[in-house]
């Protein structure tokens, strides 16, 4: 990836969503292009134009956070913005964020004997660990489950991107589609601001370039978030509908790894269909377990 024409794509992206109104100055006539001009972020920001268009050609590295600051201002940046504007800046600067190394090694096949004792241990909801390239690691018993339409025949490291953008069975499991493939896209320019030394999740971003428009658009967009919590709807091929909070926590001993968590709320129709799937999954366990 070319680090300065992802700080200039962003920047001009964002500059390009805020209209005048919305940062507070009089809409001006004859603009050729949407959003505000660089004149008004700098004057916004208050710093030179000169000096803000070295930031916006790619030229970040040095910035102070001051500066950075007055940028994400004048830009209307939210929280997500804002933290992807300072990792692209420590990127150019050389500073590894979030206590990453970085190179990383692939994946491990398999997960910690200790954490995979605390995902068996949660047995009402969904649990599972992925890391920054969306690559599903371990995940429970009712994980297995839930994502066995992702999981498929485990001949290769299951990946939430690749599932949501290649199989045509995604446009079943995810209902709101078009939504999850925002969340997953934004997801991955915010980890790819955080470390652009990853070269797996460049391969990655590369691969579904190349084989999804859909990819390709919304990467483009250079929109950032962050998952959080929530709430998402699924469509199960076993039981159906599924309305399923979810909380991400950071797994601070396996840095840029998260632990997520579905959970329905008590005594809905989609608690009910995670017992069932629940009881699904220990069946189909039971039948491929040799008999004593």
């Amino acid at each position: 990836m070319d680090h300065r024409a992802e700080v200039r794509e962003f920047l001009m992206s964002r500059r390009a969503k805020l209209s005048p109104e919305d940062a507070g100055l009089l809409p001006g006539g004859n603009r050729r292009v949407p959003g505000l001009r660089r004149t008004e972020v700098a004057m916004l920001a208050g710093v030179s134009v000169e000096y803000y268009a070295k930031l916006e050609r790619g030229a970040i590295a040095g910035a102070s956070a001051s500066v950075l600051d007055a940028v994400a201002g004048a830009l209307r940046l939210d929280d997500t913005e804002r933290a992807h504007l300072f990792d692209l800046a420590r990127a150019a600067d050389g500073i590894p964020t979030s206590g990453r190394p970085r190179r990383r090694a692939a994946p491990p096949p398999a997960a910690r004997t200790g954490l995979q004792w605390a995902l068996d241990a949660i047995t009402d909801g969904v649990a599972f660990v992925r890391d920054p390239r969306q690559n599903l690691l371990a995940t429970n018993a009712l994980g297995r489950a839930f994502y066995s339409p992702v999981i498929g025949d485990g001949g290769r490291t299951p990946n939430l991107a690749r599932f949501q953008f290649l199989d045509p069975a995604s446009h079943d499991f995810y209902p709101d589609w078009e939504l999850f493939a925002q969340m997953c896209v934004g997801i991955m320019r915010a980890e790819a601001g955080r470390d652009p030394h990853d070269k797996e999740l460049q391969d990655l971003v590369g691969e579904l370039s190349t084989r999804s428009e859909t990819f390709r658009r919304l990467w483009g967009a250079h929109d950032v978030r962050t998952h959080g919590s929530g709430l998402k709807r699924f469509r199960h091929p076993v039981v159906g509908e599924l309305t399923l909070t979810y909380e991400e926590l950071a797994l601070t001993a396996e840095a840029g790894r998260m632990l997520l968590i579905y959970t329905a709320e008590p005594g809905s129709d989609s608690a009910e269909r995670l017992r069932l799937l629940a009881s699904w999954q220990a069946t189909r366990a039971a039948e491929v377990s040799p008999s004593p």
